[in-house]
């Protein structure tokens, strides 16, 4: 069975489910597996850093999708900020491979945008406030990843119940994903209540038997409950939502002063904020390698519903499967 709306039609997918761009997990195999279970699977230009790896992947991916005849596709998420030192190489690139599908996240659209659209290709992005999308709806975004409370990663401070509607109300020709807390057809068939056209799922892929991280990573995940993820600017200096292992809880959640004036100056800023980026990803690399205790784990409030490490097709039938049974269930008990 299929979902078809506008998002389906610009993603050219069966069902407008996006495998979130998780850094340091997605990879080939997980982005071959979302195409082939007929949804949107992206990743993030960042987790290919070193010189040809971007333009590898994007070959491999184009050439599993006409060989094998997929019937969903692959998208590429750019951090457009400017302390992304790579942003515009990786940009490059990805207008050379005319990659059909962009996220961005973390500052303005606007080169994406125009480069992507000569071309055909859809681009949206990530909001957390109504501000934002103001912004990248007037530079011509083709949709919103509305990132409310309890996703993973850079999570928003609203939750995705009422930022959707209110996106839904300044913007009703333009299409929202839901993203946050979503790891189950009834949570998928929530976010379609409050007017999503679409998913946006990250954390549960991760406990996946093709996500290249350690197995401490995957079962810290099945382990985790929601009262375990919290939020720290420790890492990048933006709020970022972890599992709260020993090492989070032993390095603090917050800037110290002396971090957080450094933020805000303005001669110092734009190079501070960029050497906490790197460190953090440096960070964020090393938790990711089997026995180290330095623990720095992304997740969202929907380990909660997680419960078992399984393949990514599995997964994905799971919740398409769930959406139809919970759509069911709801039209018997409310007539």
């Amino acid at each position: 069975m299929s979902l078809v709306n506008k998002v389906c039609s610009d993603l050219k997918v069966e069902f407008p489910m996006i495998m979130a761009p998780m850094f340091l997990v997605s990879n080939a195999a997980m982005m071959e597996s979302g195409m082939r279970s007929g949804i949107m699977a992206t990743f993030p230009s960042l987790n290919f850093r070193h010189e040809g790896e971007l333009d590898a992947i994007l070959n491999q991916l184009k050439t599993s999708k006409e060989k094998e005849k997929l019937k969903g596709n692959y998208g590429i998420n750019l951090i457009v900020q400017k302390t992304n030192i790579l942003y515009r190489k990786h940009l490059d690139i990805c207008v050379r491979h005319k990659v059909p599908f962009y996220i961005t996240s973390l500052g303005s659209p606007k080169e994406v945008v125009e480069q992507a659209h000569a071309y055909g290709a859809k681009v949206y992005c990530d909001v957390t406030n109504i501000t934002h999308a103001k912004k990248c709806a007037a530079l011509g975004c083709d949709g919103f990843i509305a990132v409310g409370q309890g996703a993973g990663g850079h999570a928003g401070p609203h939750p995705f119940h009422i930022l959707i509607p209110s996106l839904q109300k300044n913007f009703p020709h333009i299409p929202i994903i839901a993203a946050g807390g979503i790891a189950s057809g009834t949570s998928m068939l929530g976010a379609i209540a409050v007017g999503a056209h679409g998913f946006s799922i990250g954390t549960r892929f991760i406990a996946s038997n093709e996500a290249p991280c350690g197995q401490d990573y995957k079962a810290a995940i099945v382990q985790s409950g929601m009262d375990d993820i919290v939020m720290t600017t420790r890492i990048s200096g933006v709020p970022c939502s972890i599992i709260n292992t020993p090492y989070a809880q032993k390095i603090g959640y917050e800037q110290n002063l002396f971090e957080k004036l450094l933020s805000k100056n303005k001669s110092l800023k734009k190079y501070y904020k960029m050497f906490t980026q790197i460190k953090g990803m440096k960070s964020l690399e090393d938790s990711v390698h089997p026995g180290n205790y330095k623990t720095l784990w992304c997740a969202g409030k929907s380990v909660e519903m997680i419960h078992e490490i399984e393949s990514c097709e599995t997964i994905i039938n799971t919740l398409i499967n769930e959406y139809y049974e919970a759509k069911q269930k709801l039209q018997e008990t409310w007539i």
